[in-house]
């Protein structure tokens, strides 16, 4: 058996050029589809130094400080799209500021969205008849925990959300939802 001189070698054939091209192009669109399903996964970061979420307003925009504070009064209470996108109270501490903290609006006993009610000053579920007190603490069940808690800072008139892991203050307890 000879060897070929190294000049005589046939470059890639026909066939090999086009399972390169079909190859090819089935992977791009392969990670063009699939972009998308991973990026629905990984949680989105907001471009503050504290690694916050951003909160949303109902139309899923970013809230402003100024924003919020010009549309809600001291004392109030409303929800925006905190952590993992979960409906967190806002706290209105006065005409220049938001509490440091927000409250997450989901009942600890079987999910329900709990409503602030002004009237009472206290957080009341309509499903079951929980109640927590104006800081989220539980008051009255079925709900056995108070509700969870969220750290808000405000950068560059944005505001932004981040894991609760400091002590409850309500209750003095490592928090339950951490």
């Amino acid at each position: 058996m000879t060897q070929m001189p190294a000049a005589d070698v046939p470059g890639m054939g026909r066939r090999q050029f086009m399972n390169l091209l079909t190859f090819g192009s089935v992977t791009g669109v392969a990670l063009g589809a699939l972009y998308p399903v991973v990026s629905y996964f990984i949680p989105p970061r907001a471009a503050g130094s504290g690694g916050g979420t951003s909160a949303k307003d109902e139309l899923g925009n970013p809230v402003t400080l100024s924003g919020w504070l010009s549309n809600h009064s001291t004392g109030d209470r409303s929800l925006v799209q905190g952590l993992k996108g979960d409906p967190t109270y806002l706290i209105v501490e006065g005409e220049d500021a938001i509490g440091s903290y927000g409250i997450n609006a989901i009942c600890t006993h079987l999910g329900c969205v709990v409503p602030w009610n002004s009237g009472a000053n206290k957080f009341m579920c309509p499903c079951h008849g929980s109640q927590y007190d104006a800081a989220g603490k539980v008051v009255r069940g079925p709900a056995p925990l108070s509700l969870a808690l969220a750290n808000v800072s405000v950068e560059d008139d944005n505001v932004f959300m981040s894991q609760w892991t400091e002590t409850d203050f309500r209750t003095g307890e490592k928090p339950w939802w951490g």
